[in-house]
């Protein structure tokens, strides 16, 4: 029997390990194409009278990436829960009615979207706070151009973080406080966009609760029956551009610190309690370059501290500024005062607050060195607003010769309105 010499064994083994390491290439390259192909993102047709017809189907179908396409027409679905990541958009405004049997989306899972629906018929409830989209603990969300009708909540927003409001229309019509949700509601939430919506006619237009650094900036929030929009221990947001007409109380912000308002429109709020405007208890915050008009009272503030008003323009309200003595190191320069029934408020002969360099439409004073600002000083205080504020009823007088010759009298000589309350340089014209 030949022996092979143990060379010839060696590179029969070395061939051998060669064809079989080319092969396990060949295997995990198919697994690979094979893998990918598995992963594309499909896409899933909703529509009446076709394969899937339900949107609940559809979501149980999807898998995490997929799209759900929904076509025109009117699903009775409601407590749709979406764990995975994919995107829901409507073509043809698909109408999604939770027909009063409770919320419609429940979001969970992170980068998911919303776009291109009319969701309606989420009922009142007085236990839970049913929306006709959740966000609960997700992110990267985007709830994007859809219609909510007579909704409870329409975006309930929980425990979220960089998700987008855009563009959506809000619309309910709620009578009463106690049946009436909010339209965007942010509870324990961060970096969150809510940008050029149009909300009416719910509780309030936009609520905030311990949310940080978020925008709310373009949209329209009008006849709500409390607030256009309500901050409550929310720092470092900004709010820009957003227009507050016809609330029941105009816009609050509450128990907060540095908070940027800016260009923003408050118009016609009027009650006993109204206000474009209300800073309670808040901090280190500026109003910068908002028209302020038609509103019983324009800025309300109270134990608000380093406050930067600025180029504002007060038109035609009851009171333009209420200040109480309770603010402190607040700043009130370069704003238009023009055609206020009263200027000024407050509660006290002392002020820990700046006016300067403010025009006052009902300044009539001098200005012999064409400096631009006069050489007197203005107290904005007059003797009939403190009047007013111990008797209402005698805001009956208001046009009257009597409240003229008051607050000539006191203007000559004052005695009663806060002395130290005063622009040592108002301006002669407007600056807007």
């Amino acid at each position: 029997m030949t022996r092979r010499p143990p060379s010839y064994r060696a590179g029969q083994s070395d061939r051998q390990g060669g064809f079989f390491r080319h092969i396990a290439g060949v295997l995990t390259l198919v697994c690979l194409i094979i893998g990918s192909k598995s992963t594309v993102a499909a896409v899933i047709t909703v529509q009446p009278g076709g394969a899937i017809q339900t949107l609940s189907e559809a979501l149980l179908l999807a898998m995490p990436g997929d799209t759900v396409h929904v076509e025109s027409g009117t699903y009775i679905e409601s407590n749709l829960r979406v764990v995975k990541p994919l995107a829901l958009i409507g073509n043809g405004w698909p109408v999604v009615d939770a027909a009063g049997r409770g919320p419609i989306f429940e979001v969970t899972a992170a980068n998911v979207v919303i776009s291109g629906f009319e969701l309606r018929g989420v009922p009142v409830s007085f236990v839970k706070e049913h929306a006709a989209i959740l966000l609960s603990e997700t992110e990267n969300c985007d709830i994007r151009d859809n219609r909510f009708v007579d909704n409870f909540f329409a975006v309930y927003l929980a425990h979220s973080k960089r998700c987008r409001i855009i563009r959506n229309s809000i619309v309910g019509s709620a009578t009463e406080l106690t049946s009436a949700g909010n339209g965007v509601h942010m509870w324990y939430c961060r970096d969150i966009a809510v940008q050029d919506n149009q909300i009416h006619g719910q509780r309030d237009g936009i609520y905030l609760e311990f949310v940080t650094h978020s925008t709310i900036s373009g949209n329209d929030s009008s006849d709500n029956l409390r607030y256009g929009l309500h901050f409550m221990f929310s720092d470092s947001c900004r709010y820009e551009k957003n227009r507050f007409a016809r609330n029941g109380a105009g816009v609050a912000v509450m128990y907060t610190s540095q908070v940027d308002m800016l260009e923003n429109t408050f118009e016609d709020s009027w009650g006993g309690a109204s206000y474009g405007l209300l800073l309670k208890d808040i901090r280190d915050s500026r109003v910068l370059g908002n028209v302020i008009t038609r509103n019983s009272v324009g800025i309300y503030l109270e134990g608000s501290d380093r406050i930067v008003i600025e180029a504002n323009q007060f038109h035609a309200n009851g009171w333009a500024i209420k200040i109480m003595a309770n603010c402190v190191g607040s700043k009130v320069t370069g704003n238009d005062f023009i055609d206020n029934s009263f200027q000024v408020a407050t509660n006290s002969r002392q002020s820990f607050s700046e006016f300067d360099g403010n025009y006052w439409s009902t300044y009539h004073g001098y200005d012999l060195d064409r400096d631009g600002f006069g050489d007197m000083p203005y107290r904005p205080v007059s003797l009939y607003s403190l009047i007013v504020e111990s008797e209402p009823a005698t805001m009956v007088l208001i046009r009257s010769l009597l409240v003229d010759l008051l607050n000539l009298a006191e203007r000559i000589m004052p005695t009663l309105t806060p002395e130290a309350l005063a622009d040592t340089k108002p301006r002669m014209k407007p600056i807007s």
